[in-house]
């Protein structure tokens, strides 16, 4: 029987939850060679950052799986374990992402690649069917008729993402939830993907250094 909790529940604080691994390291390594990790696209080999001041997602779920790629120099195969957090719709605030490109030749050196977009709390961005591979989050969260220890593979709408599911334990550990808010987002993703998302006031500057948004 799943935990659930009926109306609001705020979590000061949220660490992310880290699900347990929907496979052991070894495993990630024999899947990865057989062919039995489904993803929807290669990830880069640089996980980036992204801060907002406010996230409002409609049908959380959240569970684990496994997002595949290369490393920077697109020679040698990687997975990294994450949690995926999904909504069918939500608005974001003042949205910043960035990601540090390192060792560029010409003396270069490292670049900065710095997005941002929803600055007006007024024109906030929009995204339908959203998807953030996450290693990593902090933010206060609150949810709506939460329900936390939920199979992967009936967390309800929107489903697990399309093109992963071979990548995830349809009896695996997952929660979900009505609706989610976050405030004071920080968080490192390795992939974001959604059906829609439109980016209002949107901003793309490259800087020399590093330059992230938290």
């Amino acid at each position: 029987m799943s935990s659930q909790v009926r109306g609001g529940t705020r979590w000061k604080r949220f660490a992310l939850v880290m699900v347990p691994s929907v496979v052991a390291t070894a495993a990630v390594g024999v899947g990865l060679a057989q062919g039995a990790l489904a993803a929807s696209f290669s990830v880069s080999g640089q996980s980036f950052k992204v801060s907002t001041d406010k996230l409002v997602g409609e049908d959380f779920v959240q569970y684990g799986s496994v997002a595949v790629g290369t490393d920077i120099e697109g020679g040698k195969q990687q997975a990294h374990p994450v949690a995926v957090s999904g909504f069918s719709k939500a608005t974001i605030t003042n949205m910043c992402q960035s990601v540090v490109t390192p060792d560029l030749p010409f003396g270069l050196g490292s670049v900065s690649l710095q997005l941002s977009a929803g600055t007006d709390p007024k024109k906030p961005v929009e995204a339908t069917n959203l998807y953030l591979d996450v290693a990593q989050l902090d933010a206060d969260a609150y949810f709506e008729q939460i329900d936390i220890g939920v199979g992967a593979g009936s967390v309800g709408k929107p489903g697990i993402q399309p093109g992963t599911e071979k990548a995830v334990k349809a009896g695996g550990f997952a929660q979900r939830a009505k609706k989610a808010t976050l405030t004071d987002v920080e968080q490192t993703a390795w992939a974001t993907t959604a059906g829609t998302f439109k980016l209002s006031n949107l901003s793309l500057k490259l800087h020399k250094g590093v330059k992230e948004c938290f």
